[in-house]
């Protein structure tokens, strides 16, 4: 089976588990609302403090380091709610939305001190790319994408194990290894599928353009906004769902129910 192929199988099943427990999807969508007021609320206060020419005063990286550490905290804690509920699910319980916030919120400390880390290392790499012209985004780019996959299990670890933020990474980083090829197949098939996807939202912004009615083109591009938010949600939901699966499967050896053995390789020892 290609990875495309096994991606799609993997998505379809993932997506599966979804449509047993909708209410997962609420946790990415209130990730998404809480997130855009921080965003608004930042660009709203920047530009009337004195906009762009602020940004060379020292404090701005203080301000910048603030808004990523809020940001981090609101989609660790709702992506902590996400796989805490897909890992009730596929040992075989039905999870609710208030267990999902109830897991989030007994492990709220690690869950600051791991936004702090990951805004720490967002904001040493965003100095990077503006520092260092070309050479900065390469290198920062390289950082950012082995970061991604080297913390790609810290959340499961981090609520499931008795370790600390520093020794979580270290574990998140050891899974990674023994599991590298389905965790890329994961997350660039559902990528790809998911991207695909999102094109359609373009087609009812291309209708009202072409009717060239100023009510067909809001329309459209509400239509296209909804169903953008929509499939997000399901996209983070889905891979919530597929890290909490890989999680289980490269820890204790077994696969949940729901997914079939043939589409993930056997980890390494």
């Amino acid at each position: 089976m290609g990875r495309i192929g096994r991606s799609w199988k993997l998505m379809k099943t993932s997506f599966g588990v979804i449509r047993k427990d909708k209410e997962i999807l609420i946790f990415p969508i209130l990730s998404m609302i809480v997130s855009a007021l921080i965003v608004i609320s930042f660009f709203t206060s920047f530009f009337f403090l004195g906009g762009p020419e602020m940004i060379s005063q020292p404090w701005v990286w203080v301000v910048i380091f603030v808004i990523y550490l809020l940001l981090y905290f609101v989609v660790i804690f709702f992506n902590t709610a996400v796989i805490g509920c897909a890992h009730i699910r596929l040992n075989g319980g039905d999870p609710t939305v208030h267990d999902g916030f109830q897991i989030a919120t007994q492990h709220i400390g690690k869950i600051f001190q791991w936004a702090v880390i990951s805004a720490t290392v967002g904001v040493i790499l965003k100095a990077v790319r503006q520092r260092h012209g070309l050479i900065g985004k390469i290198l920062a780019g390289i950082v950012g994408f082995a970061w991604t996959y080297v913390t790609f299990f810290i959340i499961p670890v981090l609520i499931y194990e008795e370790k600390g933020v520093l020794s979580s990474i270290k574990r998140s980083a050891d899974i990674f290894k023994r599991t590298w090829g389905e965790t890329f197949i994961g997350s660039f098939g559902f990528g790809i599928i998911f991207g695909l996807l999102g094109l359609l939202g373009l087609i009812p912004i291309f209708l009202g353009v072409v009717m060239t009615n100023i009510y067909a083109i809001v329309i459209g591009f509400f239509t296209a906004f909804i169903y953008w938010i929509i499939l997000g949600a399901v996209a983070s939901a889905t891979n919530g769902v597929y890290v909490a699966a890989l999680y289980q499967f490269a820890t204790k050896r077994e696969l949940p129910s729901e997914f079939d053995a043939s589409t993930i390789p056997q980890p390494i020892s």
